[in-house]
């Protein structure tokens, strides 16, 4: 089974020996590659959808692997019993709806180590869940395919987060307690592990992301509209995100890039 590059980056992620459940599994392909690959020998695959999930099916007995992955139609954890997996994939899906499914299988995540997430969007919202319920993020990669960038990492419980580095040229401009805020808002905005280790892919969309905010914010700036309630509250809203963007591009000043993890 041969991966797109966003998937491949997901399998990447999976602890050798996990017994994984692929919680929106699709078609099937991540819980193929994990077992031909032999980082698990037995894998969940769920989906909501009886379609995408009979697919999986065709696809997993194509392979001959019935024995090895089970496949289970669910909402969400609401399938998975305690102590079945000790790591969950949730790829694919909105952040809202990732933390929706994290918060709705409190009780059987009590009995998974590792967390492999891959939001479509709203990751800084998906970022400060696990913080408040006590993961630490471990390891995060980004890819770039088909035109857009992926985000995605592992978590786990009672891990510190990955830090930031302390060096003076990350500390803005505003006093200590500004610059704490602006370090925590980079943090769940672009991830802590691709912050500290200056991930080449996080800096390329750092800049397209610069650049296509200016656009907007030159485009809200101008004529009649431009002081509506909505245009006022937008052009605050992109001011607040360059700020914090600036403060995540002052991570890469100075210092040559390094990867750790796939790149563009």
């Amino acid at each position: 089974m041969e991966l797109s590059k966003r998937l491949k980056a997901v399998a990447d992620m999976v602890p050798p020996g996990s017994v994984v459940c692929d919680v929106g599994c699709d078609h099937g392909y991540v819980p193929i590659y994990l077992i031909q690959n032999r980082i698990c020998t037995n894998v969940i695959a769920m989906d909501i959808h009886a379609g995408p999930l009979e697919q999986a099916r065709e696809h997993i007995g194509r392979y001959d692997l019935e024995a090895y992955i089970e496949t289970r139609q669910s909402d969400g954890l609401a399938a998975l019993q305690a102590g079945e997996a000790d790591c969950v994939i949730l790829a694919g899906m909105g952040g809202r709806l990732t933390v929706r499914i994290l918060q709705g299988g409190r009780d059987i995540l009590e009995a998974v180590d590792t967390l492999i997430l891959q939001p479509q969007s709203e990751i800084a919202s998906v970022r400060a869940y696990l913080r408040d319920a006590g993961y630490g993020i471990v390891r995060e990669d980004m890819v770039w395919e088909g035109g857009k960038y992926y985000p995605m990492l592992q978590a786990r419980r009672s891990q510190p987060n990955a830090a930031l580095p302390s060096d003076g040229d990350l500390w803005m401009r505003g006093g200590q307690g500004d610059a704490q805020a602006l370090r925590q808002a980079a943090d769940d905005r672009y991830g802590p592990y691709l912050l500290t280790h200056r991930h080449p892919a996080l800096h390329r969309f750092l800049l397209w992301e610069r650049e296509r905010e200016e656009r907007i914010l030159s485009g809200i700036c101008c004529g009649a509209a431009a002081e509506t309630p909505e245009n006022r509250k937008r052009r605050e809203e992109l001011r607040l995100a360059a700020r914090i963007r600036a403060y995540a591009l002052s991570c890469f000043e100075q210092r040559p890039e390094r990867g750790n993890g796939h790149e563009m």
